[in-house]
């Protein structure tokens, strides 16, 4: 009879279809439900039953100690399902060590972050912080032709990363006219849109073609620090920075520099080092910078795909089955 982890919160939304599933499948489901107050724990007797839990979205970041503590505890815990994509935080390595099983949701919010970094992109290429700059100054001026932006299309974007995120990305890239560059460790495969492709390895030669760099990967060993001030340096004059990403991957204050020599002609950034982003940082007052509080995966669906997610692993690891999004040592 496995016992599950679960936030309260998740429980009202969803409880009563997992019940159901479960009761399909066979499976004698139990629910250990994470306090509501974030001060207070799972009692001893309940975590000592815990050999399942999901870590879902509303959990992160107000209950995580909690639930953290609680997983730490759980000595019986044999599989986490997570709701997000990235498990590079220490607790998720602490528990595969355990020999803990773990699986993501990446995927699920992969449209949504990926729509906010185009969003982000159209607005730097058409120019909309000035605009809104304007606005708030109740200033009506419009652009001379030597201020009008460069058309988009026939300009290059330099994709690091061909995950969930970067393939949408990329896709509506190529439809409104850039050229794709993708970076990505492994070889493209059968079936996957028709992108330039090219090892990590061919980083420093593919920089100078980018008028765009998107970083879309995930924070390892390899890509920390992998955009450093020799990297951005290598970018032409007036090239864009968009990172949806991981703030680890670039060295902040090179790209602060380069920013503010205006080098770099703007940037969209959803992740930072470190995070929160410190209020005497001047990457909030830059104006060709926006600034979004690592929210860019925010959408009203992203719970209900975890959840649907979940439950099709759920079924799966009942059965021994390989789990979708298993991570790998």
């Amino acid at each position: 009879m496995p016992t599950l982890l679960v936030s309260t919160p998740f429980e009202r939304e969803f409880g009563a279809e997992l019940r159901t599933f479960a009761a399909g499948h066979g499976i004698a489901l139990e629910l250990v439900l994470l306090p509501e107050d974030a001060d207070a724990r799972v009692g001893a007797e309940d975590t000592a039953r815990i050999d399942a839990a999901l870590f879902s979205g509303d959990i992160h970041p107000g209950w995580s100690r909690s639930f953290y503590s609680t997983l730490r505890k759980a000595a019986g815990l044999k599989w986490l399902h997570v709701f997000n994509a990235g498990v590079d935080a220490p607790i998720f390595t602490e528990l595969m060590q355990r020999g803990v099983r773990l699986s993501t949701s990446s995927g699920t919010n992969a449209e949504a972050v990926a729509n906010s970094a185009l969003a982000g992109l159209l607005a730097l290429s058409r120019g909309l912080p000035g605009w809104m700059q304007l606005q708030r100054e109740r200033r009506w001026r419009k652009r001379t032709r030597a201020e009008a932006p460069p058309d988009l299309r026939g300009q290059t974007m330099l994709l690091l990363g061909a995950g969930a995120i970067g393939g949408h990305i990329a896709t509506v890239a190529r439809a409104i006219g850039l050229h794709v560059v993708v970076v990505r460790r492994s070889a493209a495969r059968e079936g996957d849109p028709a992108h330039e492709t090219h090892p990590p390895s061919a980083l420093a030669s593919l920089l100078p073609r980018a008028d765009w760099l998107v970083i879309a990967c995930p924070l390892t060993p390899e890509t920390r620090g992998i955009i450093d001030a020799g990297a951005l340096s290598l970018l032409p004059a007036g090239a864009h920075l968009v990172n949806i990403g991981r703030g680890e991957v670039v060295d902040q204050p090179a790209m602060i520099d380069a920013l503010a020599s205006g080098r770099l002609a703007g940037a969209y950034l959803d992740v930072f080092d470190p995070e929160p982003l410190p209020p005497e940082s001047p990457l909030w007052d830059m104006p060709s910078v926006i600034v979004s509080p690592h929210d860019a995966a925010s959408a009203a669906g992203n719970d209900r795909r975890v959840f649907e997610l979940f439950r099709e692993n759920l079924g799966r690891w009942q059965a021994g089955q390989v789990l979708e999004n298993e991570v790998r040592d």
